[in-house]
């Protein structure tokens, strides 16, 4: 264990130095990533302006909704935003067995190797986003923080497994670029509070593709507006990462090693 952590602790220190070195690369690709995603929040802003709303919730509970979506991608991209892409580019060159010749588990390789540090701008902007929004719902009694808390790691895990899931698909779809915008679309669902869509969506983005713990339902529980059986979605939040776990192994398998 004491080596897994060194190489990882190693991962981080080379993507700090490689930030620090071209400093101006970082702080424009994060300004971009940020801005990218702020865009939600700003619509969401626009739309209360203008008279409108969601039904049921205010301005400011729907904030806090998209600013848990964005810390969320934030600490999902930092820790696992390059597995897709170094995944992809090796496949591609048919150069993966320099990573199979490591003396490390492939996978845990490339995840301590491509920590994302540009991603710590997105997150710092959902956790800005957080704070000012979390300021307007209330006082929220420390039973809900910790609900929150479990829900938030439940969410980062359906990331984390969903990048795992498409970067495992490049070992026999080499041609799979446009994939993280098909899973982006997705993904938007757990943006908005799931009521306002219909039961059949919300069944699914609950249990089966449970995106709506990477937003809606951890804002929820600061707001104590969670049910019992809203609990039951964390389950399969930890299935889902433990499948993307198990299908980026079995694809390991089925690399020829020929490229794009």
């Amino acid at each position: 264990m004491k080596r897994y952590l060194d190489v990882y602790k190693q991962g981080m220190y080379s993507a700090l130095q490689s930030a620090a070195a071209y400093r101006m690369n970082f702080i424009v690709s994060s300004l971009i990533t940020l801005a990218g995603n702020i865009l939600f929040p700003l619509v969401t802003l626009l739309i209360y302006r203008a008279g409108t709303s969601f039904p049921g919730w205010g301005l400011y509970e729907v904030l806090l909704i998209q600013s848990v979506f964005t810390m969320s991608s934030g600490l999902s991209s930092l820790i696992f935003g390059g597995v897709l892409w170094t995944t992809m580019s090796h496949v591609r060159e048919g150069s993966f067995e320099v990573i199979l010749l490591k003396p490390l588990n492939p996978l845990f390789f490339i995840i301590a190797t491509t920590f994302s540090i540009d991603s710590v701008g997105l997150f710092l902007g959902g956790v800005s986003l957080f704070i000012f929004a979390a300021m307007h719902v209330g006082a929220i009694p420390v039973l809900f923080w910790l609900q929150f808390a479990g829900m938030f790691i439940a969410g980062t895990a359906v990331l984390a497994g969903l990048s795992l899931m498409m970067a495992a698909i490049s070992f026999k779809w080499v041609g799979n670029s446009r994939i993280s915008e098909l899973a982006d679309s997705v993904l938007h669902i757990g943006k908005y509070p799931l009521p306002i869509f219909p039961k059949a969506v919300q069944a699914a983005a609950t249990m089966i593709i449970p995106v709506g713990m990477v937003g809606f339902l951890p804002a929820s529980a600061l707001l104590g507006r969670v049910h019992a059986s809203d609990y039951a979605a964390i389950l399969p939040c930890f299935l889902f990462l433990a499948a993307g776990i198990w299908i980026y192994r079995h694809m390991i398998r089925l690399y020829e090693g020929v490229g794009g």
